[in-house]
């Protein structure tokens, strides 16, 4: 079922905070220092509440965060504290999926004779003796795992890890991080500091704890025990670096002349030795266009793979228009290079969509959570990394952001067989001396006809002015709502083949061919063929 995606609640820019003196460094790492503790506390605190937690208990720790700061820095404080126990929850009930589905996967092949082949839809048993024997010791642990996952769940208890998990055990391994331990210690220091700010609506300039005025100015209400490093009233310390933020400046600005809340928080990037301020901003909920205004100027259908977008522009009939584009990337290496890979990727699609004039890009609803696990494709390594590699998560939190700014709208469509039913019925008409057509085009082409509301398999093409019926057709087009619609039917017929005809009276005698004819058709067949460009 095709739907169109909601556009992004929020926003978030970063700018450098450039040329602090050594006084403006040493205030910020005390600040994040004291208020990291802080945090630190708060979120044993919260941890221990568990299940029990309630309004009284939250009042309670923000009284006692008010105390060693303020009443807005305790209102940050526990906000971020329970956001993240939150996101903890939600990777804990993840995390028990998953292991339910490795489980089930197991107790499905473990009783199949060894050596059994499988199907399309389900495995088949394990092909010996001793692969069968790890696989039952590994299904006593992922039960075992299971059971401890959801004792946890239902106690409210949650392991959270303040600087994170990764960084804390590349601690036992250094010497492959290429870290010595002050540089491993001076990152996860940082990465436990704590300075941000959550805005607030009708204080000057949109927050009153972190404070940027609109020529960059950035200032911070410090915390009590910290007052005495305040340089300018009222307890405030104003950094002698300015901001100006190049991506939605305009925006930021209108809202900070209005005093409209804006969040900031401020970190440390240990591998650069850069200090940065990033704002954010909630947007109002923007209304989504309809699904058939979103088609009225035909879609780009979009193929995701490991290394590149495959995408083909379809008029609003399901039409493909011009030749297939390709937008490759790279997402081997650290974080920052595969995120800058997908950006410029999305931005060369976004522009070729505006320069087409789509109003709508077709897209497939993917989740691989499934597919990843080792018990369904242990052996094959390559496919599962294939989709690994694969950037479903990030792409759809990319492309809804970066498409919104340009007015396009993100329609969703079911991901089954949009390879192999494309590649069936577009790969090889499509395919001519100046055209190269590849299953991943197809699939583009597919996803499209699927986004426009359109089946996937083309109309039968009319048969030749030879036949009985003289050029009527036999085919009619699926309707968008009809049952198996998209798979491959036999010739629609009045009468079944060697049968009595609807009136149970013969029309003619029986002759000597073999071929059985058909009556002439009374259903109608709408011209939709396919329009063959370039």
């Amino acid at each position: 079922m095709s739907f169109v995606v909601p556009g992004p609640c929020g926003v978030a820019v970063r700018d450098r905070l450039k040329h602090l003196t050594a006084r403006d460094e040493r205030v910020l790492r005390a600040v994040g220092a004291h208020q990291g503790a802080l945090a630190s506390g708060d979120l044993k605190a919260r941890c221990a509440d568990g299940l029990e937690h309630g309004a009284d208990t939250w009042a309670a720790r923000k009284r006692d965060l008010t105390k060693e700061s303020s009443s807005r820095i305790a209102g940050a404080i526990t906000k971020a504290t329970h956001d993240q126990w939150a996101l903890a929850r939600r990777c804990q009930v993840a995390h028990i999926q998953n292991l339910a589905a490795g489980i089930k996967t197991l107790r499905h092949r473990l009783p199949l004779p060894i050596g059994e082949r499988g199907t399309k839809r389900a495995a088949g048993g394990y092909r010996s003796k001793s692969e069968w024997f790890r696989k039952s010791r590994r299904l006593a642990m992922l039960e075992a795992r299971h059971t401890a996952a959801v004792a946890d769940w239902r106690s409210g208890r949650v392991r959270v890890v303040r600087g994170g998990k990764r960084l804390l055990n590349t601690r036992h391994h250094l010497a492959e991080a290429e870290l010595t331990e002050e540089q491993w210690r001076e990152r996860w220091e940082a990465e436990r500091w704590f300075i941000a700010a959550a805005g607030e609506s009708g204080k000057r300039f949109g927050n009153e704890t972190i404070r940027v005025t609109p020529n960059g100015q950035v200032s911070i209400k410090l915390p009590a025990p910290l007052a005495h490093l305040a340089n300018t009233s009222h307890g405030r310390y104003t950094l002698t670096a300015t901001v100006a933020f190049a991506h939605r400046g305009a925006e930021w600005a209108d809202r900070i002349a209005a005093n409209r809340a804006v969040a900031y928080r401020i970190r440390l990037d240990t591998g650069r030795g850069r200090w940065y301020l990033t704002a954010s901003w909630q947007r109002p909920v923007v209304q989504t266009i309809a699904l058939e205004a979103a088609r009225a100027r035909g879609v780009i259908g979009v193929d995701t793979n490991a290394d590149h977008f495959a995408a083909y522009r379809l008029d609003r009939h399901g039409n493909p228009v011009g030749d297939p584009h390709r937008f490759g990337y790279d997402l081997s290496g650290p974080a920052g290079h595969r995120d800058a890979q997908i950006r410029h990727a999305l931005t060369r699609l976004i522009n070729w969509a505006g320069r087409v004039g789509v109003a709508a890009i077709g897209i497939e609803d993917l989740d691989f959570t499934n597919e990843k696990t080792r018990e369904k494709h242990g052996r094959r390594k390559q496919f599962r990394q294939l989709i690994s590699g694969i950037p479903t998560s990030k792409l759809k939190a990319r492309l809804v952001s970066m498409a919104a700014e340009h007015g396009l709208a993100i329609v969703a469509v079911d991901p089954a067989y949009t390879s192999l039913w494309g590649a069936q019925h577009w790969q090889k008409p499509l395919t001519t001396p100046h055209r190269t057509m590849s299953r991943h085009d197809a699939a583009g082409i597919a996803i499209g006809r699927r986004a426009l509301g359109h089946p996937i398999r083309r109309r039968t093409a009319p048969p030749p002015h030879d036949r009985s019926d003289r050029a009527g057709h036999r085919t009619v087009q699926a309707g968008p709502g009809d049952r198996g619609r998209e798979g491959t039917r036999p010739p629609a017929t009045d009468r079944p083949p060697k049968g009595p005809s609807p009136s149970g009276t013969r029309t003619r005698e029986p002759s000597a061919s073999k071929t059985v004819r058909d009556a002439p058709s009374t259903q109608q067949w709408a011209h939709n063929s396919l329009m063959r460009t370039g």
